[in-house]
């Protein structure tokens, strides 16, 4: 399989935070054949392990989150038609019209409808949408959809994952798959290298949510390194070069108070041994990836934020560059395969980067 495969598929598959289990089994059909051993812990979070030639050198933790964004039924209104509440980030002014999956007893089509322009006074036309001003319709009447929808089921976006030019693919929860993607990518990497240390590739849950998935699977493994793997601002008009990376230009790496300075200097100097461009952006704060849970967990864990520029991010067209998605991958796999007994002895010092 080749990776704009992993990653289109990766894209259409339902997820949303706290309902990850279809995707569960996607994940783990995906990396069969590139992993030694593979659970799911209580979570939800697909675990799997590569083991190393000498599993004493260390643990190293690769974590992509894939969960989704979506929304959760509150409440079925007269007319058939229901309300719903976000779950995760959502910017609600781009929900009207958007076509979704209501996953009841059965899944469902249906449509975000709202107010006709037509209709609307001069001041509202000039508003952002309200949450609960919009609705979902799926054509049925009350009693028909209440034989079908319960409160608490899960609504999802309705998008297949689009080819555009120049090796570009936009499509929906690319915030995290595509970057579970790079995983993937490393994995086929790693079967064909050697490398010392037992690598885990890890899917958590729960980390639009509540970085649940994160602390939960890092407990579970205790690394020694954990590299949180999440997609980063890629630039485009209205957002400034210096909260955002190029497309097409490298994998991103974050310098954050949640980044081990050594972690993050050893990923820049393979980066640099092998021809990979490190775009690297600086955050002032600790948090918005599964970093900072992976970093506090136990004893504490040395950790780096790797990742790959995303335009459009928590949309239904989170657009991407494939060849930072490979590049990605490639460097987590020379930075696995470069981690020996000394660096891991060397990160108990933080005297000296």
């Amino acid at each position: 399989m080749e990776l704009k495969d992993v990653v289109m598929k990766l894209s259409d598959a339902y997820g949303v935070s706290g309902h990850e289990a279809n995707s569960a089994e996607l994940v783990m059909s995906l990396f069969k054949d590139l992993a030694d051993e593979m659970r799911v812990d209580r979570m939800g979070n697909v675990i799997m392990l590569k083991r190393g030639r000498k599993p004493e050198t260390a643990k190293i933790m690769l974590a992509a989150h894939y969960d989704e964004i979506g929304m959760i039924v509150k409440r079925i209104e007269q007319g058939g038609f229901l309300r719903v509440a976000q779950v995760g980030g959502i910017d609600q002014r781009i929900l009207p019209s958007m076509e979704v999956t209501v996953h009841g007893r059965k899944d469902i089509p249906g449509v975000f409808s709202a107010c006709p322009p037509h209709l609307q006074t001069d001041e509202d036309r000039k508003k952002a949408w309200k949450m609960d001003e919009l609705v979902i319709d799926c054509g049925y009447g009350e009693e028909e959809l209440k034989k079908l929808v319960r409160v608490g089921d899960i609504v999802s976006f309705r998008r297949k994952c689009q080819e555009l030019a120049n090796g570009r693919l936009a499509g929906k929860s690319m915030d995290d798959r595509c970057c579970l993607g790079a995983i993937w990518q490393c994995a086929a990497e790693l079967k064909k290298m050697e490398h010392d240390a037992d690598v885990y590739y890890v899917a958590t849950v729960q980390e639009e949510i509540t970085y649940g998935g994160g602390l939960t699977a890092t407990f579970g493994i205790m690394p020694d390194i954990g590299i949180a793997v999440d997609v980063g601002f890629a630039s485009m008009p209205g957002i400034p070069d210096d909260e955002s990376n190029r497309m097409g230009e490298g994998p991103n790496a974050e310098i954050a108070p949640d980044v081990n300075s050594k972690v993050f200097g050893r990923m820049r100097k393979v980066a640099s041994d092998y021809g990979i461009n490190l775009q690297v952006s600086v955050n002032g704060r600790p948090g918005g990836t599964d970093a900072f849970p992976m970093q506090t967990t136990g004893a504490g864990v040395a950790t780096a934020i790797l990742g790959v520029p995303v335009r459009y991010m928590h949309t239904s067209v989170e657009t991407l560059e494939l060849e930072d998605v490979k590049k990605c991958g490639r460097l987590m796999a020379y930075f696995c395969a470069s981690v020996d007994k000394e660096f891991k002895e060397g990160l108990t010092c933080c005297l000296k980067s």
